[in-house]
């Protein structure tokens, strides 16, 4: 508990006259202002995160979180439980989408198993940080004990303080893997937001309208046994939670206190996103949100919060696939502040 106390009391709240500089920077550069749209409100963002007027991103990394979920139990995925180690074997040969994408945008890939219910062989690229062997079935009992959601969210912060310390992070992408955790996630949105589990709950892997139905009252339930505190983020993890969804919210506090952007993936990384901000509200000054899932649950939790996202292909597979798109939006913006001529340097007229 002391690591998470640390980190969270280490994070500063972005202060509003780095968007000033910046926004003066980006108006003496050899364009009509503001004509390169919301690529210059990003820019500002990333000079205020990173307190520098030319930020250099250097190192792009993903961080995959894996972890299973009891809830699989009652029936609200359309794959089963034994999808989650396959896919982890996955990422570490290199196959799936996030490793295609990652190499596209020249990013690197962390796996991290969380709490997937079976052990997965030792593998070079594989970091263990098991909590436990998935969590408790939410429509019945707590997700887990309170120790064991602090753990996972300082097992995200060691991951990030490892990486960060050995060769460094420039910006962190958010990723998960685990069947079923679609459902924790809406859980734990509507038991922060308020709004209701049908507002929330979308179809995760693929199921139909008889499934969404029972998806939506296995989520009432779980809120209704379990009783979070919207105003604990600890307790909602605990409660209605996931180990994967504890590290992601651990990763954004981590790279928050050191003022490293941190790129939010989808609806699963959204609602780690959302825990992280219960904890510290400032954190989200860090943030941005890097697409709009096709995932019903998640423009309604990012219009809620006022978070908008940078690109919205209708995608909902998560792993950190739209973070690593939205990634090289956010360093195209990053190398126009500096790599673009001023009116001054290239001896154009500005404006009349």
């Amino acid at each position: 508990m002391e690591k998470l106390k640390d980190v969270i009391a280490r994070i500063e709240p972005i202060e509003e006259s780095w968007f000033e500089v910046a926004q003066k920077d980006l108006d003496a550069l050899t364009k009509p202002p503001g004509s390169l749209g919301r690529l210059e409100e990003i820019a500002r963002r990333l000079v205020a995160i990173r307190r520098e007027r030319k930020p250099c991103l250097g190192r792009k990394v993903i961080f995959v979180m894996a972890g299973d979920h009891g809830v699989v139990a009652e029936g609200v995925s359309a794959f089963p439980q034994e999808v989650t180690p396959q896919m982890v074997q996955n990422f570490l040969n290199g196959g799936a989408a996030i490793n295609v994408l990652a190499r596209h945008v020249r990013a690197e890939v962390v796996v991290a198993d969380i709490g997937v219910a079976s052990d997965i062989a030792p593998h070079p690229r594989l970091v263990l940080k098991k909590i436990g062997y998935g969590t408790g079935n939410i429509a019945r009992e707590h997700a887990m004990r309170r120790d064991q959601a602090v753990a996972s969210l300082e097992a995200g912060i060691e991951l990030f303080e490892s990486e960060a310390q050995t060769r460094g992070v420039g910006i962190l992408g958010t990723g998960d893997m685990g069947i079923g955790n679609t459902t924790p996630s809406s859980a734990i949105i509507s038991a922060i937001t308020g709004q209701s589990p049908e507002e929330v709950t979308g179809r995760g892997t693929g199921i139909d309208d008889e499934q969404l139905a029972h998806k939506v009252r296995i989520i009432e339930q779980a809120l209704r046994v379990n009783q979070p505190d919207p105003k604990d983020g600890v307790d909602v993890l605990a409660k209605v939670g996931g180990f994967e969804i504890g590290a992601i919210a651990g990763l954004v506090l981590a790279a928050a206190s050191q003022r490293v952007p941190v790129v939010v993936d989808g609806f699963i990384s959204t609602a780690g996103a959302l825990i992280a901000t219960t904890l510290q509200p400032s954190v989200s000054g860090y943030l941005f949100a890097a697409h709009r899932s096709a995932e019903a649950g998640h423009k309604a939790v990012l219009d809620r919060m006022g978070w908008r996202p940078i690109l919205d292909l209708e995608m909902r597979l998560g792993e950190g696939t739209g973070a690593i798109l939205a990634m090289g939006i956010i360093e195209a913006a990053a190398k126009i502040l500096a790599e673009m001529a001023t009116f001054e340097n290239a001896g154009v007229s500005g404006k009349i």
